[in-house]
């Protein structure tokens, strides 16, 4: 099959990408895997390391560079945002409830999509909303599912223990009772993308005279089959 495009230069500089998707090379690696002339595989290597496609390990061998890890990290929020909205209008049809969508950004989460409660909107987060990671039951699914050593660093200051989170992470969801706001409870579950890794979690909220102390008995499983549809939608247009 042609992979040519008709441009040279592109067609290049795809091969050499693709080269590095199996793991680091040397410049001789590079030349053998792309059959390019080294001087060819060395200045595409170099000008694509400019633009932070590729970059160096400890060892100077080129490897994929993070702003392809940008460029997919926004692709999928892309994705996600257009498939969070239905979701999350039938979440909240489903539950009665504010249902929310949240992403990590560094030591806070934003609300990246919402759909409100027709009535009774002071328990509301708008779209847009930047939210401590200490404490709610979204903060703890972003939580409970990172690298050890960000987690001990994340649980400093937080109003949930790694206990709890041992508990979210053998559920599937997670719960708060006046965690983050006195007199609102809420329900959260996690969206994992292609690699099965949490990208988001999904969310009900409202106050606990209607949730009750118990919010995850009323909520658990209409909120874990939002998560679980956002996921199935990633893992589609992956």
């Amino acid at each position: 099959m042609d992979n040519s495009s008709g441009v040279g230069v592109l067609d290049k500089a795809a091969l050499v990408l693709g080269a590095l998707e199996s793991g680091p090379a040397t410049l001789a690696g590079l030349v053998a895997a792309t059959g390019l002339a080294r001087p060819t595989a060395h200045r595409l290597a170099v000008a694509l390391e400019h633009h932070r496609m590729v970059a160096r390990d400890m060892q100077g061998r080129f490897i994929l560079g993070p702003r392809l890890a940008e460029l997919a990290a926004a692709a999928g929020e892309d994705r996600l945002l257009a498939t969070a909205g239905p979701v999350l209008t039938h979440l909240r049809d489903v539950t009665g409830e504010s249902a929310q969508l949240y992403r990590r950004q560094g030591d806070m989460r934003i609300c990246v999509a919402a759909a409100e409660r027709l009535s009774g909107l002071r328990d509301t987060v708008p779209v847009g909303s930047t939210l401590t990671m200490k404490a709610g039951s979204s903060a703890q699914i972003l939580m409970a599912w990172e690298e050890p050593e960000r987690l001990h660093r994340g649980l400093q200051g937080a109003r949930f223990t790694a206990t709890a989170l041992s508990g979210v992470r053998r559920r599937g969801w997670a719960q708060s009772i006046g965690e983050r706001e006195p007199g609102v409870a809420s329900v959260s579950a996690p969206v994992r993308g292609p690699s099965n890794r949490v990208v988001a979690a999904v969310s009900v909220s409202g106050p606990i005279e209607r949730l009750t102390r118990h919010p995850g008995r009323m909520h658990a499983q209409a909120v874990i089959d939002a998560a679980g549809r956002l996921s199935e939608a990633l893992r589609r247009t992956s």
